[in-house]
Parts: structure tokens; C-alpha cells; sequence
């Protein structure tokens, strides 16, 4: 603005002083200074009025996930991380910031219920799930979840274009191949840990009907797919749901069930053109009102 206004001024002086034939003296030149700037000032407040008046267009949003799966993944959330922050103390016992934990922060019973707690949570979610795999919603994501062979050509004209072989990023459908490894990654580890965790919870009756060795099984699986699953969490999951440029500081598509029109044409174009050719255009929100929204399936 200082610029623009000292630029101004000088221009309005020559020329008053070209038409005069004169130099303009002090006062003049002040008063001039003055219209410039009350002008800027003018024009500035215009501007600023009109961007405010101005109807901001409406974001149009697609239903990507129901409640229910929402609600799952909560439950699931609130289960790993209390897993977690007990399980990893439980581990490294004899480490010094564990014995911290235990001596300053809850005591080492305190930390085996809030694990168990956090079991129940994981257990209670993979019967949840289960059960609403059997649904029609449940069973058609499913499908879309299974492995394809288009996948593995996925992940290979991913790695071209993320090493800059090939100009195009791959497009993918409802879930890439990532979600999908991670997805059955998942499924698996969740096995694992339920199955061993069980076992340990229940060491009396495991060690009545299986030998020795079957329960030393259990106990090293149980802990090392416990520190594999955190090592996925914290950098694999953590990357994608929070550290991802396009969606920092955190991906609410989870949360919400929702996923915005241009995330959805850049993430899922092959689904974004598949709801668009069977669905007919949303239509436009009045005055006042948010976004559309449209229904995934």
C-alpha cells in the first residue's frame, strides 16, 4: 500500500506541477498525499466488502462411509490405543521408563485391567464387525475389499509414477491396494492377537488342554505382532490418516462418513465415475445452505 500510494503521489505531482508550470510546495504536496491515501483507503474497503458479499460456492460432499462403520472404527481406535499404552510398559518391564510408569503413574494391576479393557474393545469390534460383514451393506464392502489382480498392477504403476517413470498416478476404485493390505493386515493381526491374548488372559485353562510350548507360542506371537501392529500404526496408518499433505492434519473421512467431491474425483476416480453415471446430479443448495451430499451406495 506504501508503495502504491508514494507511486501515486508522485504522479499527481508532476503532472499538477506540468500544468501549472510550478513546483508545488509543502502544503500542496500534503494534500495530495492525503486524497491518495483516503482514495486507497476507499477503494481497499470496496474490496474487502465485496469479497465478504460475495456467495461462496457450496462444496459438494459424497457419503463414503455409514454410522455404523464409523462407530466400529471408534470402538477400534479406543481399543488399539489402550492396548497400547499398557501393552508396550508390559513389554519392556524391565526398562526404567516403564518402571516409571508403573511406580508413578498406575500400578502394574491398574495397567493389566485397562489392558483388558482395551481387549474387550478389540474382541466386542471384531464380533461387531463380523456380524454386519453379514449384512448387505457389510457384504458388499467385502467384495470391494477382496484382492484383485488390477491391484498388483495398481501398485506397480504407483511405484512408476512415485519414481517419476510414468506421468499418471494410477486411478482406483472404492479401495486402493493400500487400504486393502492394510484392511486384511488387520483382519489378521486382530486374529492373532485376539487368539494369544485369550490364551494369556485365560493361562490356566490353555495350559489344561494344550502343552507348553503351544502357550510360549502364544506368548511371543501375542508380542510380536503387538509391536509390528504399532510399528504399521505409527507409521504406515499415521502417515495416510494424518501426516498426508492432502489431508493434514487429519483424514475426518473416518469420523464424518463424508469425503469431499475433489478428494473423491483425485482419490477414488473410478468410483467418483461410477456414482456419477448411476446417479443423477444432486441438486444445488439454496441460499444459506452448506454443501450437497451425495450417497456412496
Amino acid at each position: 500500500m506504501a508503495d502504491s500510494e508514494e507511486q501515486l503521489t508522485r504522479e499527481l505531482q508532476r503532472e499538477l506541477e506540468q500544468e501549472l508550470e510550478r513546483p508545488l510546495d509543502d502544503a500542496e504536496l500534503r494534500r495530495i498525499k492525503e486524497l491518495v491515501r483516503a482514495q486507497i483507503e476507499k477503494e481497499l474497503h470496496a474490496k474487502s466488502r465485496a469479497a465478504k458479499e460475495k456467495p461462496q460456492e457450496a462444496e459438494e460432499y459424497f457419503v463414503r462411509f455409514s454410522m455404523n462403520f464409523c462407530l466400529q472404527h471408534l470402538v477400534l481406535a479406543i481399543g488399539v490405543i489402550l492396548l497400547t499404552i499398557t501393552g508396550l510398559p508390559i513389554k519392556f518391564h524391565d526398562s526404567a521408563w516403564a518402571e516409571f510408569i508403573f511406580r508413578h503413574i498406575w500400578s502394574l494391576e491398574v495397567n493389566r485391567i485397562i489392558h483388558r479393557v482395551g481387549a474387550s474393545l478389540l474382541m466386542l469390534v471384531s464380533v461387531w464387525h463380523i456380524g454386519w460383514l453379514m449384512t448387505h451393506a457389510g457384504r458388499r464392502e467385502l467384495r470391494e475389499l477382496l484382492p484383485r489382480v488390477k491391484d498388483f498392477w495398481d501398485f506397480i504403476a504407483h511405484v512408476k509414477f512415485m519414481l517419476g517413470l510414468s506421468p499418471e498416478r494410477p486411478k482406483f476404485g472404492r479401495y486402493s491396494y493400500s487400504e486393502k493390505f492394510e484392511y486384511w493386515a488387520l483382519v489378521w493381526g486382530t486374529a492373532v492377537m485376539v487368539i494369544s491374548g485369550l490364551m494369556l488372559w485365560f493361562h490356566r485353562i490353555a495350559l489344561a488342554y494344550f502343552p507348553k510350548y503351544i502357550f510360549d507360542v502364544a506368548l511371543q506371537a501375542h508380542s510380536g505382532e503387538a509391536l509390528l501392529a504399532i510399528l504399521a500404526l505409527v507409521t504406515w496408518h499415521m502417515y495416510h490418516a494424518h501426516f498426508n499433505p492432502d489431508v493434514f492434519p487429519m483424514n475426518m473421512t473416518i469420523f464424518t462418513g463424508k469425503i469431499s467431491k475433489k478428494r473423491m474425483m483425485e482419490e477414488h476416480p473410478l468410483e467418483y465415475e461410477q456414482l456419477i453415471a448411476l446417479s443423477p446430479p444432486a441438486p444445488l443448495p439454496s441460499e444459506g445452505e452448506g454443501g450437497g451430499v451425495r450417497g456412496v451406495g
